[in-house]
């Protein structure tokens, strides 16, 4: 219920803010924006939501510092590990993939914006929740899943140049 208020200021966003300006652009870039931010949306569901009704409890917990030991869970066989790598590693394919059709960046500023987004929210969860921590395996496989995002997108740029074009013409 709490994530609730979240979702709704994303409509919110979306209809008074990003809607308009991205519609402007044209129905392919309207398609890919809002594609985008439906993903982003639901990356914040999974990893940082309830965000709102968190804000006045922010710092009525203490601080869990990022385990900065790659892998430690791996080694340790804690835990479900196979599960979290491979569920960090598919939440950034998206991007990979999304990001260089929005903004027709390259492998390396693509592997960069991985890198941020998952920075953040590993930085953010602690912050949020008590419950939740952050974890240096967690950026290295987001960014090893922005990368194979990107190899998706190169293998399937000539499809979704035809599919852009297709839209536009339309």
């Amino acid at each position: 219920m709490k994530e609730f208020i979240d979702f709704t200021i994303a409509i919110i966003l979306y209809t008074c803010v990003f809607y308009k300006k991205w519609k402007a652009k044209g129905k392919d870039r309207l398609l890919i924006n809002t594609t985008m931010y439906i993903y982003l949306t639901f990356v914040l569901y999974f990893t940082l939501m309830p965000i709102i009704t968190s804000l006045p409890y922010l710092f009525n917990h203490p601080y869990t510092p990022m385990n900065l030991t790659p892998f430690i869970d791996v080694s340790l066989r804690r835990g479900d590990f196979t599960r979290q790598i491979l569920l960090n590693t598919i939440m950034t394919i998206p991007f990979g993939f999304l990001f260089p059709l929005i903004t027709k960046k390259n492998l390396i500023k693509t592997t960069i914006y991985t890198f941020l987004l998952s920075f953040s929210i590993e930085i953010l969860q602690p912050l949020i929740s008590g419950l939740r921590s952050s974890d240096i395996t967690d950026i290295i496989t987001n960014v090893f899943g922005g990368i194979i995002g990107y190899i998706m997108y190169l293998v399937c740029k000539p499809l979704t140049t035809k599919i852009q074009n297709y839209i536009k013409n339309k």
